[in-house]
């Protein structure tokens, strides 16, 4: 069935298809109208599900804690200063291997106070054990938080699928919404080896000892490693059922590209114009658009990377003292491989939301590919000083 609807909405209905059994809503600019929708799917029985109203994005995250801890398939999503209220509790989340799925809609921090989009609110929480998936469009918005609860199940480790404030989230567009009767083959009940219960009962989130902890944080590595298998295996096995395939990241006319362009979530799919446009002129470049951003898609990077005689990457985000935060990723992927090494531009835009436009990439791609080496670490593009 197609739709046309909101990016929040596609979550919401990702949600429902996923038949999630506890939601707990605080509404938080750009992401209330996903809370509101599933609040309506449940009042009126679309969805059968227990819908806790709490009072802080901390408890949001305490309360979805507790029902995935119960055996209940939960969900929540927050966006920015609410995703950093609940930070204490996505270490508890991850560290118990609770798999969870939570939407988070990116919103640029404060202050200065802003509502518009930018990724250093999920990249802040990029080292708590939650795998990260950032979305291209609406259709992929909803697609993945279904996957998000199929991989998370497999390898009990939560996910946090996010979308771009406004550009995303506000903007309606045709997404095609399966049958719930297809998607339950593909998504079967949530029934975990282990749950808190009455007439099983285990201790759970148990003071540790230095002899048994960093056992525990060698097991999510561990887990860590398998769901880059997972979300591969998970992707195609989407894409033969309802004919849309995942991965960890995504090539566009990378064949023969001299120039790799890297970016993720909507500044990828503007980018992918910009590419066809510059192919028309005889440029040979390339997109690689990074999905999955934790686990980290290291072995794809080097393979799509190595050779080319350049890699420009875009930014949203910046790790202040450092550089872009993906620019730094990937060359921190590469610091071990053989091979080719290219130059690597890392170019800082649209943070805030400010809009990263056909124009702004193009003049990005064609400063870099005039230079034979970038000036410095960290390139801005459009600041007004």
């Amino acid at each position: 069935m197609k739709k046309v609807i909101l990016g929040d909405h596609a979550v919401s209905y990702g949600a429902l298809l996923s038949r999630v059994q506890t939601i707990a809503a605080y509404p938080i600019t750009p992401q209330t109208l996903i809370v509101e929708r599933l609040s309506e799917m449940t009042a009126n029985g679309e969805l059968k599900a227990i819908f806790t109203k709490v009072e802080s994005e901390h408890s949001a995250m305490a309360s979805t804690i507790g029902s995935s801890a119960s055996g209940a398939r939960a969900f929540t999503a927050t966006s920015a200063q609410g995703l950093a209220l609940m930070h204490e509790m996505l270490h508890w989340a991850a560290g118990a291997r609770l798999p969870i799925v939570m939407a988070n809609v990116n919103r640029a921090m404060a202050p200065g106070w802003t509502i518009w989009t930018d990724q250093n609110d999920s990249l802040s929480a990029r080292d708590v054990g939650w795998m990260q998936i950032y979305c291209q469009d609406n259709q992929e918005v909803l697609d993945s938080i279904i996957l998000g609860y199929k991989v998370s199940e497999q390898v009990n480790l939560p996910t946090m699928v996010i979308l771009d404030a406004f550009v995303l989230s506000h903007t309606a567009e045709g997404v095609d919404v399966p049958d719930i009767e297809d998607v339950d083959k593909f998504l079967p009940p949530y029934k975990p080896e282990i749950k808190m219960d009455i007439n099983d009962p285990r201790s759970f989130g148990a003071l540790t000892s230095p002899d048994v902890y960093m056992e525990f944080r060698y097991k999510m590595q561990q887990a860590m490693d398998k769901a880059k298998e997972v979300i591969v295996e998970e992707g195609k096995k989407f894409g033969d059922m309802f004919g849309r395939k995942y991965g960890l990241v995504e090539e566009y006319k990378t064949e023969d590209a001299d120039t790799i362009l890297i970016a993720s979530a909507t500044v990828a799919s503007t980018a992918k114009a910009v590419i066809d446009e510059m192919r028309e002129a005889g440029l040979k470049v390339g997109l690689l658009r990074i999905r999955v951003f934790r686990p980290f898609p290291t072995e794809e990077v080097i393979r799509v990377l190595n050779g080319r005689k350049k890699v420009v990457v875009i930014d949203r985000n910046i790790s202040f003292g450092k550089t872009g935060i993906f620019f730094d990723e990937v060359k921190g992927a590469f610091y071990n491989s053989e091979g080719n090494k290219p130059p690597m531009f890392g170019y800082i835009a649209g943070l805030g939301g400010r809009d990263v436009t056909p124009k702004v990439i193009k003049e990005i791609m064609e400063d870099a590919i005039k230079k034979d080496k970038p000036e410095s670490e960290i390139l801005w593009k459009g600041v007004k000083l």
